[in-house]
């Protein structure tokens, strides 16, 4: 599509997607293995692509794959204003379900004034925890764990666990980009969660109608804000902060 639109004589050309495929595949992990978001990255430039607007990268660093300008939005205000309109900011504490979005978390927290808690957690190998250590209390609170993506939940889903286990009241997850493959949907219905909220970077109609846990929250309005603030010149990093309506 961006090369049709190249060859047709488009003056400038963005590309918007929601959620950067292969975004795990940042870094060679392990012996000949491919960093295959700098391939995707090469890949959307060489079609002719002038602008990119993502929303919450897996890895920051992506953005230094493209020679492009980059919009990285974020779901942290989204997430804010559901948290805001849906519990009482007294009884919520914000939990991180690794030490990686530690920082993610503790925004979100900050800006509410509400508790912070983190687990760590060591991994076997890939989608499976062998160990996940709770730091921070939360007894009788509400936690609200926080993630940029869900694929198979088996983190969520053992979070949950142990968050239930270590006396939280209810446990609640807001996902930025909801993959759930494998049997993410039995495993989220079986677990400790009250609900997984997520946004539809990722089409989640028949998700939704197979798991009464999950509820989708709408993020066209931010992307259609920035599509448009973009296309007039505009400053887009208003959005980093706040929802547009």
């Amino acid at each position: 599509m961006i090369h049709a639109c190249k060859i047709a004589s488009a003056k400038r050309i963005t590309a918007v997607i929601p959620l950067f495929p292969y975004a795990r595949q940042d870094k060679k992990d392990k012996s000949r293995a491919p960093i295959t978001a700098k391939l995707v990255a090469n890949m959307i430039q060489k079609a002719g692509c002038d602008h990119v607007i993502t929303m919450d990268l897996h890895a920051s660093q992506i953005q230094g794959f493209f020679d492009v300008p980059v919009d990285k939005l974020y779901a942290e205000p989204s997430a804010i204003l559901y948290i805001r309109t849906h519990f009482n900011l007294a009884d919520v504490v914000i939990v991180s379900p690794d030490a990686g979005g530690a920082k993610r978390a503790t925004t979100i927290a900050d800006r509410l004034g509400v508790d912070f808690a983190l687990f760590h957690k060591e991994r076997k190998k890939a989608n499976e925890v062998s160990r996940m250590v709770l730091v921070g209390h939360v007894k009788d609170k509400v936690a609200i764990l926080v993630d940029d993506m869900a694929d198979t939940c088996g983190t969520l889903c053992l979070a949950a666990q142990h968050l239930s286990e270590a006396g939280v009241s209810k446990v609640y997850a807001f996902v930025t980009h909801g993959i759930l493959s494998g049997n993410a949907l039995k495993s989220i219905e079986a677990s400790a969660l009250e609900k997984l909220i997520v946004t539809n970077t990722l089409p989640q109609r028949g998700n939704k109608e197979r798991c009464s846990k999950i509820e989708v929250i709408d993020i066209g309005v931010v992307l259609g804000e920035v599509i448009r603030r973009s296309h007039y010149g505009e400053s887009v990093s208003k959005l980093f902060h706040e929802v547009p309506y």
